[in-house]
């Protein structure tokens, strides 16, 4: 088979433009259409979707099928197109496909036109607002690739390989074909070849095949293989690796016999500046950053995540928990996929899994997300048969994020999310059309902002009634796992409780990774912990977020809001204080320092349960000079030490955290903490350095050169002479490139009214950051120019 890149050549409008005869804007696949639409407090959205109108578009390439294509058949596969696919080809309609997350494949062989011009045409839906509860972004998102297959083939899916056993290394290779004939598989370690097999078909055969010596694949060591299977002129080539997954109650999760806690962060699919694009090289930059962060595992929140992330994770060594949907048969919001899934979902887990089956780096599905539908009998009757359906095919655990207060909270008419409410949404979206009106929260808006206000144990407290256990019970006993969001004050009574149940933190707050992470070192049962979120993302605006008003002037969440300001890392990529705080909890650091913003301490900021400190490692704060602040110790040791240019501030004890708090006058120096056994015997110190007085625009590349297929990062920051941040120096920073182009450009806050495809930027706290795609092979010259001057930087692209 051949798998040709299909991205360039295509145009694509605004559907209602095409119909008034306008023209059609080339562009380069993938792309996120609805990052270009203006945000309003119109938007249907709101703030759900980062205030974004939603439009429905069309996209077209056309195109000469050669005469050698004769005879074979072939297909145009999409990764992801969001959403509500229409497929034309020459002028016939193929295919209609709702889902907007999975892949789909359209045969075109008996519609081509050999040796003539053949027209493509897809029609993306996202009109129908409001359809998500976060940004879902719209149109060609993911790559398309074309499909070209000799007459006598392979199923399309037609290779899967499964470990058998990981101690002497085996594995099985699954084949299927619809004709006869000889099957070649080969298994490859680069340039060497471990293993060569015929075998005959047609129909489904299983080859089991011996690799002695080969190695495992594992977080620490991601080994992968090649296994290439011919089949006459039909040529495939599947990555796989060498691993077994045991996961019980008494063992825990393993990864080849060895226990592993899944030190785990939620992620929405968008990437940041790109938006919902998902460029492959911006995909694995997202998991390298959570794994710098110390995370292990992710969970992709709520949906099917791209084939290029999966990829990375294969890689690098991240293991994924692979989710399939945010709703069920209730609406979350009035136009999702709750119209669809009850007539589709055994179609859809096909797709998954015959898509993600031979990626090591998948070890759980996860059928759904906080869906009520868990506390109902219908929906009970629903998890098992998915779970079962599931089993069929894959052997993979299966979990499910359940919100468990809302399980209870459904069963006495207070549903957070109900068709009742999506309806009511909606209502208010049409009433605000032509309006400025702010938009009345209802449903998982209403509870998020509940949330902020009362805190994180709103929603803990709540998963600790009986009734939340009676409405959960039932459910989680058709699960392989039973996920728990934000229930992390149930654990120790359903150790006892529930001894055979294995429990998966399957969303979680940041300040309770300390207390999971002592929890889970004494009992196997509790395999991990997913926090809410690894890294921040577009939409649920201000969720997450604690910012002061030179940031965001109103707290509202109106339409100058853009992302949830729940991660760890911003929506740049950039750590904060919490990211070293879990670091120091997951014991991957032994100390850490951060520092409440010195010139807005105490004031007042944006509400959140999501946020547990709005620190940050740096000890430069110039101006503020004499005023109080607070500083954060993130350490574990018996007792912890403060001292500010040798003067010692204070001494405190950790008690049931590794977190302590001093108050301290802010004076530039060097800021220390010690952290000390029970014998006094110093165990870990690390500091903070103020910077110098003098200020300058830095240009910082993530890379020094890079590929024609990759993009390239770059961070723009104040410092001082010697490269320390000065984060309350800000000002705007316009961007140009040669040689290259400015796909995105901005700054982590949550607040931002200008948005990511201008060509000029405020800071946050001292940084900003560009997203630059090379032209070709040569060198890129970006040029960033601020009040303080002009400063460049060449970047090589081979």
């Amino acid at each position: 088979m051949q798998k040709i890149l299909f991205n360039q050549g295509w145009c694509y409008t605004r559907l209602e433009n095409a119909g008034n005869g306008g023209e059609l804007q080339p562009v380069a696949l993938p792309h996120d259409a609805m990052l270009a639409e203006p945000r309003t407090p119109e938007s249907a959205g709101g703030t759900n979707t980062g205030w974004f109108v939603g439009s429905d578009y069309l996209y077209e390439k056309t195109f000469t099928a050669p005469a050698e294509w004769a005879g074979q058949q072939v297909f145009v596969a999409f990764e992801g197109v969001y959403h509500r696919a229409e497929v034309w080809f020459n002028g016939e309609q193929l295919l209609f496909f709702p889902n907007g997350y999975l892949p789909f494949r359209v045969e075109l062989t008996r519609y081509l036109r050999y040796g003539q011009q053949n027209t493509l045409r897809v029609i993306a839906r996202n009109a129908d607002q409001p359809n998500s509860r976060w940004y879902s972004g719209a149109g060609i998102y993911r790559s398309v690739w074309l499909l070209l297959l000799p007459q006598k083939h392979l199923a399309l899916d037609g290779v899967k390989i499964r470990t058998r056993d990981y101690k002497v290394p085996s594995i099985e290779v699954e084949l299927c074909a619809s004709c006869s004939g000889e099957a070649c598989v080969e298994i490859l370690d680069g340039e060497t070849l471990l293993s060569r097999q015929m075998v005959s078909l047609p129909g489904q055969v299983s080859l089991p095949l011996n690799l002695p010596g080969a190695q495992l694949w594992s977080p620490e060591h991601p080994k992968r293989y090649l296994c290439r299977v011919r089949f006459g002129e039909d040529v495939r080539e599947e990555w796989f690796g060498i691993r077994q997954i045991q996961c019980d109650a008494k063992g825990g999760f393993c990864l080849n016999g060895q226990r592993i806690i899944l030190r785990g962060a939620c992620i929405h699919h968008d990437n940041g500046l790109l938006g919902a694009v998902s460029h492959p090289f911006a995909e694995e930059r997202k998991v390298r950053l959570l794994m710098q962060a110390g995370y292990n595992a992710i969970r992709s929140a709520h949906n099917a995540c791209s084939p290029a992330l999966l990829d990375a994770c294969d890689r690098l060594g991240m293991l994924v928990v692979d989710e399939y949907a945010d709703m069920w048969y209730i609406h979350k919001t009035r136009y999702d996929y709750a119209d669809y899934l009850p007539e589709r979902w055994r179609e859809d887990l096909e797709i998954l899994v015959n898509r993600d089956f031979n990626h090591p780096a998948v070890v759980m599905y996860s059928i759904g997300n906080e869906v009520s539908e868990t506390a109902q009998k219908r929906g009970i009757a629903l998890t098992g048969q998915m779970v079962d359906y599931l089993h069929t095919m894959d052997d993979r655990p299966v979990t499910c994020g359940v919100n468990i207060f809302f399980n209870f909270l459904s069963s006495l008419g207070l549903g957070v999310y109900s068709d009742k409410n999506a309806e009511k949404e909606a209502r208010q979206a049409e009433k605000r059309k032509g309006k400025s009106q702010k938009k009345k929260a209802v449903g998982s808006e209403f509870f998020n902002n509940l949330a902020g206000l009362a805190g994180s144990g709103f929603m803990k407290f709540g998963a600790t009634l009986h009734g939340s256990d009676v409405k959960t019970r039932d459910a989680y006993a058709c699960m392989d796992v039973a996920g728990y969001n934000y229930g992390i004050n149930r654990y120790p009574k359903d150790f006892r409780r529930y001894p055979d149940r294995v429990i998966l933190g399957s969303e979680t707050f940041c300040a309770d990774a300390y207390r999971f992470w002592e929890l889970a070192k004494q009992h196997p049962a509790l395999i991990g912990d997913f926090v809410w979120s690894g890294m921040d993302y577009i939409g649920e605006c201000g969720i997450g977020a604690w910012e002061y008003k030179d940031y965001a002037p109103e707290f509202d969440h109106g339409a100058g809001w853009l992302t949830a300001g729940a991660g760890r890392l911003d929506i740049t990529g950039r750590p904060n204080g919490e990211a070293a705080y879990t670091q120091v909890a997951f014991e991957l650091s032994p100390i850490r320092i951060g520092v409440v913003p010195a010139d807005h301490a105490g004031e007042p900021h944006s509400p959140s349960a999501w946020r547990m400190t709005n620190t940050w490692e740096s000890w430069s704060w110039n101006g503020c000079e004499g005023k109080k602040t607070q500083v954060e110790v993130y350490a574990r040791g018996s007792r912890v030490a403060l001292f500010l240019n040798g003067e010692k501030l204070g001494e405190k004890v950790p008690k049931g955290d590794c977190r302590v708090v001093f108050p301290v006058t802010y004076r530039p120096g060097v800021l220390m903490a010690v952290a000390y056994d029970a014998d006094g015997n110093e165990l870990h110190r690390t500091s903070l350095q103020s910077a110098q007085g003098d200020t300058r625009l830095a240009l910082c590349p993530e890379q020094a050169a890079v590929t024609p297929e990759e993009l390239c990062y770059v961070r723009l920051r104040y410092t001082d002479s010697q490269g320390t941040l000065k984060p309350l120096t800000r000002g705007r920073i316009h961007v140009s490139v040669k040689g290259g182009a400015l796909l995105g450009l901005g700054n982590g806050c949550p607040y931002n009214e200008t948005g990511y495809l201008t060509a000029s930027t405020d800071t946050y706290y001292g940084e900003a950051l560009a997203i630059v795609r090379p032209d070709g092979p040569g060198t890129m010259q970006i040029t960033a120019e601020s009040r303080l001057g002009t400063v460049q930087a060449e970047i090589v692209c081979k």
